[in-house]
Formats: C-alpha cells, structure tokens, sequence
C-alpha cells in the first residue's frame, strides 16, 4: 500500500483540532435535530473523509445512533473493504454491506460504449441510491463526506457524492481533513493512505489533479482570499500548479450550485423565498 509523504513547511493550514471536532459534533446534533432526526448513516469506503466523518457522528450520537453502510463493487480494492471494517470496529458502529455489483454491471451489460469514467460515476451514484434507501428505512439522516478541496475542484460525481443533506467536512481542506482524523483517533493507516476514488483501478486523486494536494490546499486558500499569482509564486509554489488549481474551480463553479431556474417572479424559490436558515422557525 502507498502512504503519504510527510508535508514540507509551508504546506499545511493548521487549525484548533479540539475546537473544530467540538464544533462539528454541535452542528451535527443541532442540525440534526432541527430536521427531526436521531439517527445518522455514513457511507464508510475505507478512506480518511467517511472515517472522519464516522468519527464526528459517533462523537455527536454516540454509535447506537449511527449506521455504517460499505458498498463495494467487484472491483473494488480488497483494503477498502478492509479499511472500512477498521473503521467502523475502531468507533463501535457495526457495519453493513451491500454489494453495487448487480446494479451497476445489469447497466453495463446493456452499455457496450461504457467507458471506466462513466462506470465510475455510475457507481457513486449507485450508492447514494442504496445510502438514500438505507437512510429511510432507518428513518437516518445521510451524511456527506466531501472535503473542500474536492468541492471547489469539482472533483466529485454530480448528484453522487454531493448529495447528502449534511456534510461535517464541507469547509476543511484535504489537508485540514488529514489533521482533524488524527484528532479524532481514525487509525494511521487510513490517514497515511494514498488518496483514492476507488472507482478505477489503479487511479489516485492526485495523479487525476494533476497537483498534491498538500500544495493544492494551500494555493487554493490563498487563492479565495485574493492574493496574487506573484506572491504564491514567491511562496514557491509554480505557475503550472496555480494555473491547475484556479482552472479546476473557474470551471466547476456550476457544480457548487443548486439547480439553475429561470426567474419569473419575486417568491422564486432559493433566490428571494424561502431560503432555509432565514425561516428557520
């Protein structure tokens, strides 16, 4: 298994991990509660984001108020499965399986066209379908496990990984994410493991990026609060890898966004009306 090399200085955004877990385990109670739920249900792959996230539940409403689902496909790495059992055994939540196999391949078999990239969005989506289902026979609450570095890249599968209600990680970089789960206790094989989707044999996120995301994370923070290509520049990071990460999020904004309708009057929906925290009751 490849691990992750140690960061160099400069190549980290350290926060209070103390303060930020007992942030987020307060939003997962109040924001739970206020939709009328005590229960929670995380879709654990083996790697660091739904360990982390597991983690934050389990700490929010302790592990009988947690479901653990993995949803493998045949051709899943053997050490998800693996990773996913230490996880949920590492926080007391037992840990459910379904295999997506059958549903994803009964769609391949009808698609000899179907290339690996959008096999690999087929699964994500096959199991939100099975996280959905799952969640409603449990009457649990789905919790997102998507970082902020993925998010403002767009390096997710639209209507798949982003569609829980409820994501913990949304604001943490890849980095920070890193941080918090050694905080939490996620074990270091799963933090130290080599990014991964799972959903292509062989792929690693970074290698898909183009950049680490030790660098990534850190052009990107800078990035969003204004500075310029010059002072990243003298911070030593190269022009190849600012223009990849500010090329991934210009071009990935719509992915951010709830669906786009034509305005027509002034109770549209999401834009004038109705915005959830302004009518919280």
């Amino acid at each position: 298994m490849r691990i992750l090399e140690a960061p160099k200085p400069g190549e980290t955004l350290e926060l209070n991990w103390a303060l930020v877990a007992d942030f987020l385990t307060r939003f997962l109670r109040e924001e739970l509660a206020w939709r009328g739920y005590d229960k929670a249900i995380v879709a654990v792959s083996g790697g660091v984001d739904s360990a982390t996230t597991l983690a934050l539940a389990v700490r929010a409403l302790g592990p009988e108020g947690v479901h653990a689902l993995f949803l493998p496909h045949r051709q899943s790495s053997p050490l998800s499965r693996e990773h996913a059992h230490l996880v949920a055994g590492s926080f007391g939540v037992r840990l459910e399986e379904v295999d997506i196999t059958p549903m994803v391949e009964g769609y391949a078999a009808q698609t000899p066209d179907l290339t690996p990239h959008r096999k690999g969005n087929l699964m994500a989506r096959a199991r939100m379908m099975v996280l959905f289902d799952k969640a409603e026979a449990y009457r649990a609450l789905p919790l997102g496990t998507g970082n902020k570095t993925e998010r403002l890249f767009g390096y997710y599968t639209w209507h798949g990984d982003d569609s829980p209600p409820l994501n913990p990680l949304g604001d943490l970089y890849k980095t920070q994410v890193w941080g918090l789960a050694r905080y939490l206790g996620v074990p270091e094989v799963v933090v130290r493991k080599v990014p991964t989707a799972d959903l292509i044999p062989g792929q690693t996120d970074e290698e898909d990026l183009g950049v680490r995301y030790l660098r990534a994370d850190v052009i990107l923070e800078h990035y969003l609060k204004g500075y310029s290509d010059a002072y990243l520049l003298a911070l030593g990071y190269t022009e190849e890898e600012i223009r990849r990460v500010k090329e991934r999020v210009n071009r990935t904004h719509w992915k951010r966004a709830l669906p786009t309708a034509a305005l027509l009057s002034s109770t549209a929906i999401g834009e004038f009306y109705l915005r959830p925290l302004d009518y919280r009751p």
